[in-house]
């Protein structure tokens, strides 16, 4: 069981926000990520947050994750106890959704500021365009406004086919090794789903 702790802010919510997660495997150097997001709300940032970690979860291969927040609001409306009713925010819950269904098991409970203080740091970090105190295993960078365009129906299957591909590889990596396949294989393959999509232009031919 990972143990992961998001954090996601903005300076004048709406203003400048970032993102932010801590992702602790026992034995393991942590995984530490953050990033902005151009200008957006708190809970925009914060389940920005929340669907990066989950995305890296995935890549790392992790099948159980345990992911604490402070934002009461993102952790009730993903436990099922509150209705997300922000039309801004129910895109983004139905992103984090589709994630957590490709975990064997995935728990949000709600904690403390003080209980989350290394994802608030590195989410400052990011806001005050410094880079991440951490070792090589940090993910950094700069993304797009977190809160996205209404989508076809046609994008949501591109999305699909996306999370079944990375779904797979991570099932192969954390039964085979890092190596089978290899991270560069399966790039490729999401990158074709995406031009076939029409998600990204075609490569150019050599």
């Amino acid at each position: 069981m990972a143990t992961i702790h998001v954090d996601g802010g903005s300076r004048g919510n709406p203003g400048p926000a970032a993102f932010a997660f801590v992702i602790h495997v026992p034995g393991q150097p942590d995984v530490e990520g953050a990033g902005t997001i151009g200008t957006a709300t708190n809970n925009i940032a914060e389940y920005t947050a929340l669907i990066r970690a989950l995305q890296k979860s995935a890549e790392l291969g992790l099948r159980e994750v345990d992911i604490l927040s402070d934002s009461e609001l993102m952790v009730k409306q993903m436990n099922g106890e509150y209705r997300v009713k922000n039309a801004e925010l129910q895109d983004l819950y139905a992103e984090a959704q589709e994630l957590r269904r490709h975990f064997q098991k995935v728990t949000l409970a709600h904690v403390r500021r003080e209980k989350n203080k290394r994802a608030d740091e590195l989410c400052n970090l990011a806001l005050d365009g410094k880079p991440l105190d951490t070792p090589s295993r940090a993910v950094t960078g700069t993304h797009k406004p977190a809160p996205a365009p209404k989508v076809h129906a046609s994008d949501h299957a591109v999305r699909a086919d996306v999370l079944a591909c990375l779904a797979a590889a991570a099932k192969s990596w954390a039964a085979n090794g890092p190596e089978q396949p290899p991270v560069g294989l399966v790039w490729d393959q999401i990158w074709y789903i995406l031009e076939d999509g029409n998600v990204l232009k075609k490569k150019k031919a050599n």
